[in-house]
């Protein structure tokens, strides 16, 4: 009966006390509820702005490919100094604007006057090229000094990219601007370095362009904002290389905090009536926190060690398995023949140019699938790294001798001939190989990575497409 009477007082203290610290403990993660919601507005906010950024940079882009498509052209050059007005308006201008939707295309000759003019897909006199010519000047002018001081061609004999970019405003409206020389595509023409004509395109930033961009990445309600109108939070500036602001492109916030919060407000309200019901929820949360805070150190150990365009492991894993493998090496071949390590230092030959012409993302997929192949040419004892780049290192475990590392070189060889299929296309990639064998137990990883790797450059230095 005392006993009784005893524990009641300590019983109702202890529910007390942990109703309250529930009680507060809500109060606190209702409070933190609300300061991370807010953060989190702020966050994809930051995010949204950068994914703004990146369209404009990309639509740039966009609009130097299409132009380049007709500016390393014989022909182009041909005509233009012929001055065949109708094979420019069908190749150079009017093409342009029915195809790619340029706004404005002029041609300019070495002198920077306009010999032929396009506004809207229609062709107009060359004068008209007169009031927009305060406005492009600067890059025209930019362009010039380019052809005067850059080399023509790039490494491989092509003729080197050259154009100059910028956000201007024409009649009030902001537009991307892209100058680019016409250059010939073969050494059938030539032309003297100072006497190339000019392909002036120009892009106007209108909604169609902005919801282009926005549709891209899942934005409602994008639009431009003109300098007149007030902006939002959600707004990003179009500025040109001056600092001036042309206009903005704005679009209806994304407040995934907010919705959150508001999704959780009737769970909360509920918790505040029911104390075991909340002390159960926060008990729920800690665990799922918890195994949050175990996945997220999880991921972060494996994106450590391991590259994340193709999931291969990067250098620093494979420098830990190379040096793994040759202490294992030096072990076992005191014992039998076996236990040697090879080492294949590989790279894709004209990586660059791949890049240059089909775009990053295609440069990303054939690294994507050239780590595939490999994968899935060697053993699974042996270790496919990615070390940067279009470069990969293959440690192979157990080699006998240099003929068995060659013969899975040359098997690597035959599986990356095949063709890879990159943004609809069709490519044909070969790579060099270099390769080192351990000598035995004292081998240096140092020493064998830099052996492969003056391998590898004999093998390019000899034709490349080979080991």
């Amino acid at each position: 009966m005392s006993g009784r009477t005893n524990s009641s007082p300590l019983t109702h203290q202890v529910t007390l006390t942990v109703l309250t610290l529930a009680v507060f403990a809500l109060a606190m993660v209702v409070g933190f509820g609300f300061y991370a919601a807010s953060q989190a507005d702020n966050a994809s906010l930051e995010h949204q702005k950068m994914f703004i950024a990146d369209g404009l940079k990309d639509q740039i882009a966009s609009v130097q490919r299409e132009q380049e498509s007709v500016s390393v052209w014989d022909d182009a050059i041909t005509n233009v100094k012929a001055a065949n007005q109708t094979w420019i308006e069908e190749n150079l201008s009017v093409w342009m604007y029915t195809y790619y939707g340029h706004n404005r295309v002029y041609i300019l000759d070495a002198a920077n006057h306009p010999v032929h003019a396009m506004q809207e897909g229609k062709v107009v006199d060359p004068s008209a090229y007169g009031k927009d010519e305060p406005a492009l000047q600067a890059s025209i002018e930019k362009l010039r000094r380019m052809l005067a001081e850059s080399p023509k061609a790039d490494a491989f004999g092509q003729p080197a990219k050259m154009v100059a970019e910028d956000l201007v405003s024409l009649q009030g409206k902001p537009a991307i601007l892209s100058v680019m020389p016409l250059l010939p595509s073969s050494n059938r023409v030539t032309q003297a370095p100072g006497t190339e004509y000019l392909h002036v395109s120009v892009e106007f930033i209108n909604d169609a362009v902005i919801n282009k961009i926005a549709e891209k990445y899942l934005l409602d309600g994008a639009r431009l904002v003109p300098l007149s109108q007030p902006v939002g939070a959600a707004a990003v500036p179009l500025v040109d290389s001056r600092g001036v602001i042309l206009g903005y492109v704005g679009w209806d916030q994304e407040r995934p905090g907010l919705t959150l919060v508001r999704k959780m407000a009737p769970a909360l309200g509920v918790a505040l009536l029911v104390a075991a019901g909340v002390l159960a929820f926060l008990l729920r949360r800690l665990r799922r926190a918890s195994s949050a805070l175990q996945t997220s150190q999880d991921e972060a150990q494996y994106l450590a060690f391991h590259d994340t365009l193709t999931g291969l492991p990067n250098r620093a894993l494979f420098e830990d398995r190379l040096r793994r493998a040759l202490l294992r090496a030096g072990q076992d071949i005191a014992v039998h023949d076996m236990g040697r390590v090879g080492l294949l230092y590989l790279d894709l030959d004209r990586f660059k140019h791949i890049n240059d012409t089909l775009g990053h993302p295609a440069g990303d997929e054939l690294v994507r699938q050239t780590a595939a192949r490999l994968q899935h040419t060697v053993r699974e004892v042996d270790t496919v790294a990615r070390l940067g780049g279009d470069e990969f290192a293959l440690i192979l475990v157990d080699i006998r001798d240099i003929r068995a590392a060659e013969d899975i070189a040359e098997r690597l060889l035959q599986k990356l001939q095949e063709p890879f299929k990159l943004m609809e296309d069709q490519v044909f990639v070969s790579a060099s190989i270099g390769i080192a064998l351990s000598a035995g137990g004292e081998t240096d990883a140092d020493d064998l990575l830099r052996k492969a790797d003056i391998a590898l450059y004999e093998a390019k230095k000899n034709g490349r497409g080979r080991h």
